[in-house]
């Protein structure tokens, strides 16, 4: 590791190689016509909502038409009409609900709610415990759990005192807003709501207890399966979630807002990745700005460039800091852990050496490429991934000073070396198996036998990027298309658990001695 860190240091001070950056832009397509929304929202989270959108309609001219109800009388309504743009869910068990039926696509967490116990002003019927709520003198109200989220988190916290306590309910309605109301009325004495229900009426307090704080839910909006403006409706519902926007408004009505991104009308996401990788995300990027309406600007190069690169702009507060990270192998992640401390695998692919078809030089073994006047090409070391395992591999194996006499020419990226291949300039490279793969009728692929000669490829969102929300999504998005990466040549690993980014051991061979 003190090696690669040395490497850093010293692309740190000359940055002349960041001149070799290859910057793509996806620009998203949008609509001058403003097509009204419709959504799908739960009734107890109607006040915030109505004032967002509102205050959205005048800052954009976009109407959005909401229609309120239970969360789960709402998502039978969706299934049923298999119309409309957003669905926000009180819960996240909803949510899960709505996946299995393949009704939602992306979601945006909003505010975090838990269930109280709502009691009169100065608790009058001096109520502190769940188990107060099945006294006689206690009228209590509930809310249905087959029709609200908050019925549904009532009866997961009752667990066996469910069939007794809800016996005892005065009332059952649909909706959360309904059962507080009858509360402030005087028709009962007790109603179990989100925590964020209480400020909403006045002469209301909560009580909390033990078993209600279990059952904390997020809730999320959700672009529906069935919507056909995904731009609009993924711009509302980040509208909804951004802390300056729908988070205030949500935090004035007493609700606990989640993290939202900062708020841009066509946001920029800013990718780092490494040049193997191009291959398979290149059209992929496309069409998710294209969905989202935004901008990905994408910096494709040499890890030990992208690495250096981040390293010179000194913290995360510089204005181009990358809002995500898809590195060519594993080994370049720890250099900028500080800043990336999660990483999700998704892909890996062979090394190998590839040579002219019919392999005219029978290159077949690492210790082949030091014969008399074969033209070698190879990553550079210090610029790239690639070349850094590459210079590791054969200096564990004793042959690297040899090979070192052929080398001819050095590059930040195997496709570089591809392209000189094809021109005849090289008589064999080192490259990935991916880089090969679309050269397969010129070319051919000879895999190299080392334990080093696998690159995996992990994608990671830093922590504190104003667009973490976004640049998450860009990561479900690539999951979803395996395909893709597996037609460029990648062997898929994206159902693996995420990994802590200091857990991540660079191997001996690759350590400077």
């Amino acid at each position: 590791m003190k090696g690669l860190i040395a490497i850093l240091v010293a692309l740190g001070i000359s940055l002349g190689a960041v001149a070799l950056l290859n910057r793509g832009g996806f620009g998203g397509t949008s609509s001058s016509a403003q097509v009204a929304l419709m959504v799908y929202c739960a009734a107890g989270l109607k006040l915030p909502v109505e004032t967002a959108a509102e205050q959205y309609r005048n800052e954009t001219g976009v109407q959005v038409q909401l229609q309120y109800g239970g969360t789960g009388t709402l998502l039978s309504q969706i299934r049923i009409a298999k119309q409309g743009d957003l669905f926000i869910a009180a819960d996240d068990g909803a949510l899960a609900d709505a996946r299995k039926f393949d009704a939602i696509r992306e979601v945006i967490p909003l505010v975090r709610q838990t269930p109280v116990i709502a009691v009169r002003a100065g608790n009058p019927k001096s109520i502190r415990a769940l188990a107060d709520l099945q006294r006689e003198d206690i009228r209590v109200a509930l809310a249905n759990p087959e029709a609200a989220s908050i019925g549904k988190a009532t009866r997961a916290a009752a667990g066996d005192q469910w069939a007794a306590l809800s016996s005892r309910a005065a009332v059952m309605k649909p909706t959360v807003t309904e059962i507080a109301n009858d509360l402030q009325l005087g028709a009962v004495d007790a109603a179990i709501v989100w925590d964020s229900t209480v400020p909403q009426f006045k002469g209301l307090e909560a009580v909390t207890v033990p078993e209600l704080d279990k059952r904390a839910e997020n809730a999320s909006v959700a672009v529906l399966a069935a919507c056909k403006q995904s731009a609009a409706a993924l711009k509302f519902a980040r509208y909804l979630a951004a802390p300056e926007k729908g988070a205030a408004v949500f935090e004035k009505h007493g609700f606990k807002p989640l993290r939202g991104d900062k708020w841009a009308a066509k946001p920029e996401l800013i990718l780092y990745s490494g040049g193997v990788n191009r291959l398979a995300i290149e059209k992929l990027l496309k069409r998710f700005a294209d969905r989202e309406s935004i901008t990905i600007t994408t910096v494709f190069n040499g890890c030990g460039v992208l690495c250096a690169t981040m390293k010179t702009m000194g913290d995360a507060s510089a204005p181009r800091f990358p809002d995500a990270y898809y590195a060519c192998d594993l080994c370049f992640v720890p250099p900028v852990a500080a800043f990336f401390p999660e990483a999700v695998i998704l892909t890996e692919t062979d090394i190998g050496i590839v040579v002219k078809k019919g392999n005219p030089r029978d290159v077949k073994t690492p210790a082949d490429l030091a014969q008399p006047s074969l033209k070698v090409g190879l990553c550079n070391a210090e610029q790239s991934t690639l070349g850094y395992m590459t210079r590791g591999m054969l200096k564990s194996s004793a042959i690297w000073d040899a090979i070192r006499k052929n080398v001819v020419v050095e590059v930040p990226t195997a496709d570089f070396l591809i392209n000189q291949m094809r021109a005849g300039g090289l008589d064999a490279a080192i490259v990935y198996r991916v880089n090969a793969q679309p050269q397969s009728a010129h070319l051919d692929f000879i895999p190299i036998q080392h334990a080093g000669a696998k690159a995996v490829q992990p994608f990671a969102v830093r922590t504190g990027s104003p667009n973490r929300q976004l640049a998450t999504r860009l990561l479900g998005f690539l999951k979803s298309n395996r395909g893709d990466f597996e037609a460029a040549g990648f062997q898929w690993r994206g159902n693996e658990a995420p990994v802590k980014s200091a857990d991540i051991k660079v191997p001996d061979y690759l350590k400077e001695k």
